[in-house]
């Protein structure tokens, strides 16, 4: 049997017709960048959301970019984020010419750590710290009452990494609503996925609103009067029709996903793996389910992967000990508990359309895994 981590194909089928009229629609009107189509989408956004305002951009990497460029973080700015997320998060930073400033994990949610977070800032600045990135981790919140709480302690701005808990909640609120800004990926492999690269940046602030959108469309609001040095970071229309017509099915989608983890953590309880553990404040809405092994996970991936079972570990190799942020002078063992969640985490696929056959072939192949430890 193969399973892949997500089959796309599954999704699309039943939503097919419905999203080759929307397409149609854009090229019978030769619309193809912002425009009518964008702006019915982030209405949606809006209303779905809670958020005043959705600013429909390029792709989740350039949302981070653009919602620390509008709260005004810039060149040698430090702005802390996890050294254990995807390269997009300190990538964002360093491409706008501020320092990335590494933290280390929570063990349990492989969430930012408040303790590495206020010891960072309790060092008189030594960064020029003006921000802080809460990534929320695989589907589910990061603290967002204690990050918001040092964030007014220190006078840092915030941005939440919402690429993969577009839908969650915190404490009632959806992911992206709390901080200053919540910056979005619609990357296809996500739980809300475009037909190509695609992003959003939600935020409350009418003020921050308006720099985003002259920030992502040349630095204009009227074409050919620029107002600042902008960037060509808009959403295309294509993707925002596809994005529209999915978001309807987010919630079920993302139950559906949360159903199959129940299932894996029901039948894995005994098997000595750490299943995911979800505190209270927070929904986990599962883009990626997550086991951790007091052993090497390189060992469960080849015999998973050997048996036709799609699994990874997200991520391999922290962000301190990247090659291309070698120039930040971090080094092994600045992050503990980053390096060992990438020594030791794994993942099993999930989506919605797993097959209870798919499911059930997953579990055996690993309990017989670990019995034949």
């Amino acid at each position: 049997m193969k399973i892949s981590a997500l089959d796309l194909k599954k999704q699309i089928a039943p939503l097919r017709q419905e999203i080759d009229a929307a397409i149609k629609e854009v090229i019978d009107h030769t619309s193809f960048i912002l425009g009518a189509q964008v702006e019915k989408f982030e209405q949606h956004v809006v209303e779905y959301t809670g958020a005043k305002y959705a600013i429909g951009v390029s792709n989740g990497t350039d949302a981070i970019a653009l919602a620390l460029l509008a709260l005004g973080i810039g060149l040698g700015d430090g702005v802390i984020c996890p050294a254990f997320t995807y390269y997009a998060t300190a990538g964002a930073v360093a491409s706008i010419g501020a320092r990335p400033v590494f933290a280390d994990i929570d063990p349990d949610t492989y969430n930012i750590s408040l303790a590495s977070v206020e010891k960072i800032l309790a060092k008189k600045n030594k960064f020029r710290i003006k921000a802080i990135i809460s990534v929320h981790l695989y589907g589910q919140c990061a603290d967002m009452d204690g990050i918001l709480k040092l964030a007014r302690k220190y006078k840092l701005k915030v941005v939440e990494d919402t690429a993969q808990a577009f839908g969650a909640e915190y404490k009632g609120k959806k992911a992206g609503t709390l901080g200053d800004c919540g910056a979005v990926s619609f990357y296809p492999g996500k739980n809300l996925g475009a037909f190509g690269d695609a992003g959003l940046i939600l935020t409350n602030n009418a003020a921050i609103a308006r720099k985003l959108k002259i920030l992502r469309n040349q630095g204009n609001e009227n074409k050919y009067y620029h107002l600042v040095l902008g960037r060509n970071n808009r959403i295309d229309s294509i993707q925002a029709v596809v994005l529209d017509i999915k978001l309807k099915h987010l919630d079920e989608w993302n139950r559906k996903r949360q159903a199959v983890a129940q299932y894996y953590n029901e039948n894995l309880v005994k098997l000595g793996l750490k299943t995911p553990f979800v505190p209270r404040y927070t929904t986990h809405i599962y883009h990626q389910y997550t086991l951790r092994t007091s052993k090497s996970n390189k060992k469960f991936m080849d015999y998973l992967q050997g048996a036709g079972i799609d699994s990874r570990v997200f991520y391999p190799v922290p962000l301190h000990l990247q090659k291309c942020f070698k120039y930040l002078r971090y080094k092994i063992g600045d992050f503990p508990e980053a390096e060992k969640a990438a020594r030791q985490a794994f993942t099993l696929p999930i989506y919605p359309e797993l097959t209870q056959e798919e499911k059930d072939y997953i579990i055996q192949t690993l309990k017989e895994f670990i019995g034949g430890l």
